[in-house]
């Protein structure tokens, strides 16, 4: 007997070139994200998420990520870009987060900023998901200084066994280190999906990451170790 395993949804995060969304598209991302918020070296304005947001086929989703943006605001980007998810990475309270996406009709994601912290947590993500609960999803992220994501990871051993909400990865994840993030959290919430930003950016000639800038080879080795875990999701199935 065997039984299926959901496959695990991919989000390509802070975009600001034609070129890299046109290969985040061709390496099999379900999500496109673009950072709406200022102070990131990742950012693009709203009209430039809108542009780049065209060139996307159907079925690939994109996701616009807010820091503390007023209502107004948040719902003036989404009129300009159809069919986007809104993904809330600040202080926001769920009455914000419903205020500023019609009362939760709009699809989001809440991010979960995980403190780096030794042998614990440093966050109860049961009552966390419990308070976000009309979110889409729960996207896992280590908390640094200032807002966005930092490119680091977190204890993935340390999240609970069973939280009753779907999922996102996220935080210093790299074609190296996914799969294992993968087969880590999968099993501990409704659904497993993967947001990477950094691991797949291009360096440059001093090793630094060239942020906003993609390498369309690391895009397609990081899907391709997605699939590695899938796979080997699927054979721990079979019985």
């Amino acid at each position: 007997m065997s039984v299926s395993t959901p496959r695990t949804r991919i989000k390509i995060c802070g975009l600001t070139r034609e070129a890299d969304v046109d290969a985040a598209v061709q390496a099999g991302a379900d999500a496109i994200g673009f950072v709406l918020y200022a102070p990131s070296p990742r950012a693009v304005t709203v009209a430039r998420a809108a542009e780049l947001a065209r060139r996307l086929p159907p079925f690939v989703t994109p996701v616009l990520l807010f820091v503390n943006e007023i209502a107004p605001n948040v719902i003036a980007a989404c009129t300009q870009i159809p069919g986007a998810t809104v993904q809330f990475h600040g202080d926001e309270s769920p009455a914000d987060c419903l205020a500023a996406t019609d009362a939760g009709r709009r699809p989001f994601l809440r991010a979960a900023r995980i403190p780096l912290t030794g042998d614990t947590l440093g966050l109860d993500l049961v009552e966390y998901a419990q308070r976000y609960s009309q979110a889409q999803a729960v996207l896992l992220d280590a908390h640094v200084e200032g807002y966005g994501g930092g490119g680091q990871t977190f204890n993935w051993s340390l999240l609970p066994p069973n939280v009753a909400s779907h999922l996102v990865l996220s935080g210093g994840l790299t074609p190296a280190n996914v799969t294992d993030g993968i087969l880590q959290v999968r099993p501990r919430g409704l659904s497993l999906a993967v947001d990477v930003s950094s691991g797949v950016e291009a360096t440059g000639p001093d090793g630094k990451p060239l942020k906003g800038i993609k390498d369309a080879g690391k895009i397609q080795r990081f899907v391709a170790a997605v699939r590695a875990a899938d796979a080997q999701l699927a054979s721990f199935t079979d019985v």
